[in-house]
């Protein structure tokens, strides 16, 4: 029997994340990895764990085509950062919905998609864009928040 191949580390899932986003822009122009960073600090701050931070550094990874759904099932992941992944990422033509189902019903993907919701619906990151894309963001964001129940700091 061998020895299971050891985990990728935090540096390293980081470095993967970077190099599988290369080149590519968010919407305000800006290096996608910025949002990748603020997400994973993000999920840092509301005292998320290991897992989750590696999640958040490989949320959109699979969505976007940046790493194939082979990729995640053979990477040295744990199973639960590869969960949260699979939770994270919307399928072609999938409703709202049975995204945010599927979100509350993985262990730990409430708390990266907090964090994704955040950066992306920050007012000084929307602001650059055009009002018409601002507006329509806005209230996806906000419709995606009302699926996923009341944010955590919410009375």
């Amino acid at each position: 029997m061998t020895d299971p191949e050891p985990l990728l580390s935090p540096a390293q899932v980081e470095a993967v994340a970077r190099a599988a986003h290369e080149g590519r822009t968010d919407k305000a122009g800006r290096p996608y990895a910025e949002h990748l960073r603020a997400v994973a600090e993000g999920v840092r701050a509301r005292g998320g764990d290991a897992d989750q931070i590696a999640a958040a550094w490989l949320h959109d990874a699979v969505e976007d085509d940046a790493l194939t759904e082979q990729w995640l099932d053979r990477a040295a992941l744990t199973r639960r950062t590869k969960d949260i992944v699979r939770a994270l990422t919307r399928l072609p033509g999938e409703l709202p919905e049975a995204y945010a189902r599927r979100i509350l019903a993985t262990p730990g993907a409430l708390l990266v998609k907090e964090a994704d919701l955040a950066h992306n619906a920050d007012p000084v990151r929307l602001a650059v864009l055009d009002p018409a894309t601002r507006t329509r963001l806005t209230a996806k964001y906000a419709r995606m928040r009302g699926l996923l129940g009341p944010a955590p700091d919410a009375d």
